[in-house]
């Protein structure tokens, strides 16, 4: 779990800083440019269709994790306009909760 937590803390950082940058470049303005490469039907639109599922999916996963219960919803529906900039430090909040028990990372109550 040593590894994952320094994965997840290095995502964290990483998309921090490229998130300052963005904005710093080009605003708060991101519902444009991610939706025109969709109505334009190209690569990048197909890009962002995948990765919007790949986020959807984990929010889908955190409100099953805790069985369905109005804190565990918020965090789903949290998981995928915030995407990795939650994620990332929620999941490693759960490896501490967990005790590295990767049966009880993953299946939350269900373990």
């Amino acid at each position: 779990m040593t590894g994952l937590r320094y994965a997840l803390i290095a995502m964290t950082v990483l998309i921090v800083v490229f998130t300052v940058a963005a904005i710093a470049d080009g605003g708060i303005n991101l519902i444009t440019p991610f939706l025109t490469p969709i109505l334009s039907l190209s690569w990048q639109g197909q890009f962002n269709i995948d990765f919007t599922c790949y986020l959807v999916l984990s929010g889908i996963w955190m409100a099953w994790r805790g069985d369905f219960t109005s804190g565990s919803i918020a965090l789903g529906i949290l998981a995928p306009p915030l995407g990795i900039l939650f994620f990332a430090p929620y999941l490693l909040y759960l490896v501490g909760k967990s005790k590295g028990d990767p049966r009880r990372l993953l299946l939350g109550v269900h373990a």
